[in-house]
């Protein structure tokens, strides 16, 4: 318990440190962008109108409210994605930094998924707009969508910090990561129902924490209703624990960073 405590204290003392690098990497996203911030508005809803257009043929029957579907899929997909993708690389893009002065490490991938977090919440402008243009129903459930959205804040900074660890010891891991992470999004409901997969596949689909998260916030506001007690739980699950284990990795590896960045 203490070192939690002392983990928050140095994380209290650094806050400028990640502000400002949360700032950094906003700015360069977006720099020489003539629609600048806009895009994370925008490029959500062109990528929902497209894939719409093409599967919501396919799966009119089985999914209500096609759009939002796909787009509450697609904008929890595409943060853990880009949070994870931006988090593997930090502690290596920084290494000229961390050989000048002392900063905690854990500071870059951390600020690398909340950066990517800011970017999440300026996309769920998209998702309120399509609520309107589609008059979806909306009632006080809509109020627990942040429960699912932080979870994967938590689980994604699990996994960066993971990453970002084996990222400084096999540099192969930053060329090969994009094929987990398009395997990964084959084996995640965004624009299929699950309901149509075979038995024999359908278990690891819904075992797959990127489904845990985008199915508690399909149904907070499609249903509007509460996530279900088993989806909670697996949410506080696979979140905290990633978060743990990615802290654990960390903290056991930091140590030789040195010798390799």
């Amino acid at each position: 318990m203490n070192k939690f405590f002392d983990g928050v204290k140095k994380y209290t003392k650094y806050k400028f440190l990640v502000c400002e690098l949360i700032s950094r990497d906003i700015k360069l996203k977006y720099r020489r962008s003539a629609l600048g911030y806009f895009w994370s508005l925008l490029n959500p809803l062109l990528t929902m109108l497209v894939v719409s257009t093409v599967f919501s043929f396919i799966f009119k029957q089985e999914i209500e409210n096609f759009p939002i579907y796909l787009l509450i899929g697609q904008i929890i997909f595409q943060f853990f994605s880009e949070s994870t993708s931006m988090a593997m690389g930090s502690v290596i893009q920084n290494a000229a930094l961390l050989k000048k002065v002392y900063v905690p490490k854990y500071i870059f991938p951390i600020s690398r998924v909340l950066s990517s977090g800011v970017t999440l919440a300026f996309s769920l402008g998209a998702l309120v707009l399509v609520i309107l243009l589609t008059a979806t129903k909306i009632n006080f459930s809509i109020l627990l969508l942040p429960f699912p959205l932080i979870c994967a804040v938590v689980f994604s900074m699990g996994i960066g910090l993971i990453l970002s660890v084996y990222a400084v010891y096999f540099r192969d891991l930053l060329h090969l990561y994009g094929v987990f992470t398009t395997l990964l999004m084959y084996l995640t409901p965004i624009f299929y129902p699950i309901s149509l997969l075979p038995s024999a596949v359908r278990w690891l689909v819904e075992l797959n924490p990127m489904t845990v998260f985008i199915t508690g916030a399909r149904t907070i506001v499609l249903d509007g209703s509460p996530p279900s007690a088993e989806n909670a739980v697996l949410s506080l699950l696979f979140s905290f624990g990633a978060l743990a284990a990615g802290a654990a990795v960390f903290k056991k590896k930091q140590a030789k960073f040195m010798l390799y960045i």
